[in-house]
């Protein structure tokens, strides 16, 4: 998947937020970004940490080894995964089904 870029300082996430969703989910791949739907509105910073807390409950991680990196005001965003693997994270993301 495109949306994993290993770097020295860990893997790099491309997601997609849509604020104001009727739940919280992954909703698939978008454009070459992992989707993510959420019930948080955009406003000071609450669908970003939102957006954390669903991806940390998804990879079974601590919300510290994130971080949002690009994209704090903008629905596309780049995560920070810093402890973990890109084969680790692409198969979680394999069995969630995201087409």
């Amino acid at each position: 998947m495109s949306l994993l870029h290993e770097t020295k300082d860990g893997i790099l996430i491309e997601v997609r937020v849509q604020p104001k969703a009727g739940r919280n989910e992954l909703a698939g791949i978008q454009e070459g970004r992992l989707k993510i739907r959420l019930t948080a509105a955009p406003v000071e910073g609450e669908a970003n940490r939102e957006c954390l807390k669903l991806l940390a409950k998804i990879f079974d991680i601590p919300k510290s080894d994130m971080e949002i990196v690009k994209g704090r005001k903008s629905r596309l965003k780049t995560i920070l995964v810093r402890k973990h693997t890109a084969d680790s994270l692409l198969r979680i993301l394999q069995e969630q089904n995201l087409s």
